[in-house]
């Protein structure tokens, strides 16, 4: 029997990005929990996509990419406008005023569940054996990982309940729009220019729930703050989404979704240096199960459809 070619998700035109935004997603956490406070979280949304939308423009038109959306066009950006940019980001947020950081980021590891059956749904992707069995390895460590971090929240069971529940939500959200951009109707346009728009999109929805919930803009002139939202713009929207929704393109939304599962792990090694995150067994057990399901998972063929 001839050998089969390796899979296309351990080639480095797939590795490097997703690595990349491994790291800068890993980082965010930490970053929007700083956001919270002063400046109502919409707004703050708003803020981050109007600088993502911005960037991705101007580098489109460095590279002379230009796109003309028709009518399904302008629906499609309409509809990961809202899922991606808005209800995704607004969710992730407000998850963070319940719940610890590194709660929501374990949380949002499960994005691979919907993912996977999605894209089986709507795309006719077919998972093989070796895909479930490292989803299966990934989510026993996510589950410890849950169960440590569980244990030691600190809020009431109805805070984290809410918080739990907004971070699901958030994963919903987030998996609607990975699937648009695996059909066939995200390839027909450009995906900088495209992505831009629909960021700018995503910021005026953003904008018109933070002026129905909270009334008028509110910025907060703090060097952090405005730091932080100039970082979560250029380079955890605009570079990270272009990256990661490049990978999602060639691999499908089931194997780019395994980046959701190694992000909590680096997310409570950054939390570890800077807010003194404090590891157990368990936890420790849960971040080995799921890198080891990340292989797994990632050196898994995609079988015929």
């Amino acid at each position: 029997m001839p050998d089969q070619p390796a899979p296309q998700s351990t080639r480095l035109a797939v590795l490097i990005p997703f690595g990349i935004v491994t790291l800068i997603w890993s980082s965010t956490w930490i970053v929007i929990t700083d956001q919270l406070g002063v400046v109502p979280i919409a707004w703050s949304v708003s803020y981050r996509f109007l600088i993502g939308g911005i960037t991705m423009l101007i580098y489109a038109a460095i590279k002379r990419e230009t796109v003309r959306l028709d009518a399904r066009g302008w629906r499609f950006v309409a509809a990961l406008a809202l899922t991606q940019f808005c209800l995704n980001f607004n969710f992730v947020y407000r998850a963070e005023t319940y719940i610890t950081s590194g709660l929501v980021a374990v949380v949002f590891a499960l994005l691979l569940v919907p993912n996977a059956v999605f894209g089986r749904i709507f795309l006719g992707q077919k998972l093989g054996a070796q895909l479930i069995v490292g989803s299966a390895v990934a989510m026993a460590g996510v589950a410890l990982l849950f169960v440590h971090e569980a244990r030691s929240d600190p809020h009431g069971p109805g805070v984290a309940l809410a918080g739990i529940a907004a971070a699901l939500l958030a994963v919903l959200s987030a998996s609607s729009a990975n699937v648009l951009q695996g059909t066939e109707t995200a390839r027909r346009y450009p995906m900088v220019p495209t992505l831009g728009i629909a960021m700018l999109v995503g910021a005026a929805m953003d904008a018109a729930l933070a002026w129905a919930m909270s009334g008028p803009p509110v910025i907060e002139l703090r060097l952090g703050y405005l730091a932080g939202v100039l970082y979560l713009g250029v380079f955890a929207s605009a570079l990270a989404f272009t990256l990661y929704f490049g990978v999602l393109r060639i691999i499908g939304p089931a194997k780019a979704a395994y980046s959701s599962v190694l992000v909590p792990v680096i997310a409570m090694l950054l939390s570890t240096i800077f807010e003194g995150y404090r590891w157990s067994v368990l936890a420790g057990v849960g971040a080995v199960l799921a890198m080891a399901g990340l292989v797994i998972a990632l050196m898994a063929r995609r079988p015929a459809r």
